[in-house]
């Protein structure tokens, strides 16, 4: 494929942490029931977009191990397509940060973004209620990212009550090593009757991860790593792993236990924020084109 000069304009597409994780249940398609309440952080991908007329996507970045046709970019960008009727194609570049398979929600904000972005530069008018009804098909976790609030979200993720939370510091660690979410969602021991909260009750030490103790059972990587961390501060996987985070007060707490960290694992220090940069672009972008 010949490479075509990538575009200037970059949509951030952000990252996210379970902070608690509950299942209460399943309903009658077998899906599982969840709580759980999404922190946005600062730090992501990126993605670009180049509007073309042919009405073909391409996608000039490749996942390794993933064909385009089953890469969430490309499916979010189908998906508006077929929705909106629109005749209009794209060449989109990715510029991959988060790792793959770590529960911070990386493909799931790269689809969100996708659909944010195209409904802005194809002028398709879809709202964002319609567009994370679009992102649901794709995964639980589209329409948070599409919203782009921190949020309580509940069902199978798509009852989300936007929230405001305080903006700690948070190390987020990948073990290298990547844990299925369809295994774990099939085990026979995962819990599955917690019971429900009031988002308004949130308390991290009175909340927890239902599939943390299977994942470190089963991955051992991931249990030696979260045993370090919760020396230093009250830590928790996000999603179904493999990522870990502990909760800061201070960028140079963050810094020293990162620090000190193994060197097979990758980690970050981001803050939590309360509204997605990508709805800060949109509106600059909506502004300058004005």
């Amino acid at each position: 494929m010949t490479q075509r000069t990538k575009p200037k304009h970059w949509w951030p597409s952000p990252a996210k942490l379970n902070l608690f994780l509950h299942i209460n249940g399943q309903n009658e398609k077998g899906y599982h029931l969840l709580q759980t309440l999404f922190q946005l952080v600062d730090i992501g991908d990126q993605l670009a977009f180049e509007v073309t007329n042919d009405g073909i996507i391409t996608l000039e970045t490749a996942l390794e191990g993933v064909a385009q046709q089953d890469n969430l970019i490309f499916k979010a960008a189908k998906q508006l397509q077929q929705r909106s009727g629109s005749t209009l194609g794209c060449n989109i570049w990715l510029d991959k940060q988060l790792p793959m398979g770590g529960g911070i929600g990386g493909g799931s904000s790269n689809a969100a973004t996708t659909l944010v972005a195209l409904n802005a530069l194809w002028k398709t008018h879809l709202s964002f209620s319609e567009l994370a009804d679009l992102g649901l098909a794709l995964g639980a976790d589209v329409p948070i990212f599409v919203h782009g609030k921190t949020a309580f979200a509940e069902g199978v993720g798509e009852k989300i009550t936007p929230t405001e939370l305080s903006s700690p510091y948070y190390l987020i660690v990948f073990p290298n090593c990547h844990v299925s979410t369809a295994e774990i969602f099939a085990a026979d021991d995962l819990v599955r009757n917690s019971a429900k909260i009031e988002w308004q009750d949130y308390k991290f030490a009175k909340t927890r991860n239902d599939c943390q103790k299977l994942v470190c059972d089963r991955y051992p990587k991931v249990a030696n790593l979260l045993r370090q961390l919760l020396e230093y501060a009250p830590s928790r996987m996000t999603g179904t792993g493999a990522c870990l985070f502990s909760v800061f007060d201070t960028i140079e707490q963050a810094e020293q236990v990162k620090r000190i960290l193994p060197e097979d694992c990758q980690a970050f220090v981001a803050k939590g924020i309360n509204t997605s940069p990508l709805h800060e672009y949109l509106a600059k972008m909506q502004l300058t084109s004005a």
